[in-house]
């Protein structure tokens, strides 16, 4: 096995074994953007049953949500801690954020967009730098991931902003979850 001697070989290596075809999108980045979906598609489902009155929108929610049970297995196989609950909701800030964001745009407020387009992006690097182990400083493979799932099957049930680690996490993500290559 090759040891690797810098960051960028190791963000290198790292896209490179999440991806079958080199010029696809990154699969994981794809799910990540579709579980965000799968969140939304529960809050609105929710809201829609509250606004209509009709149970029918209710009765869906169970099935979005084994799907997105599933989707997350698939990127989170194995978790201590809080940290499905932590990932499920940082990827729902981001999505909700972002979604801010593009009415701030449409509005012409760019400024306000621009600045929650940034925070939705920090959210989504908080959520990659906590599933691959760059928060606590253990950094994890998606082999490793798997391994330790199989061990174990999971069970789904910022005042201050730390902007050394987050602008580091941003950084990571901007390299090592690059979903398009030219």
């Amino acid at each position: 096995m090759k040891k690797i001697k810098s960051v960028q070989e190791y963000v290198e290596a790292l896209d490179a074994a999440k991806k079958v075809n080199p010029k696809d999108l990154s699969s994981d980045q794809d799910l990540t953007i579709g579980i965000m979906n799968l969140i939304s598609i529960e809050e609105h489902l929710m809201f829609s049953g509250a606004k209509t009155g009709k149970h029918e929108f209710y009765d869906l929610i169970n099935d979005v949500r084994e799907m997105r049970k599933n989707a997350m297995l698939k990127i989170i196989p194995s978790y201590e801690g809080e940290v499905w609950c932590i990932s499920k909701h940082l990827l729902a800030a981001a999505m909700r954020v972002f979604e801010v964001g593009t009415k701030a745009l449409a509005s012409g407020d760019s400024k306000t967009a621009y600045e929650l387009f940034d925070q939705s992006y920090e959210l989504y690097s908080m959520f990659w730098g906590l599933n691959m182990g760059m928060l606590t400083g253990e950094k994890k493979t998606k082999t490793e991931k798997k391994a330790k799932a199989e061990k174990a099957a999971p069970a789904p049930t910022a005042t201050k902003k730390d902007t050394g680690k987050v602008s580091k996490l941003k950084a990571w993500v901007k390299n090592a979850v690059n979903c398009c290559i030219e």
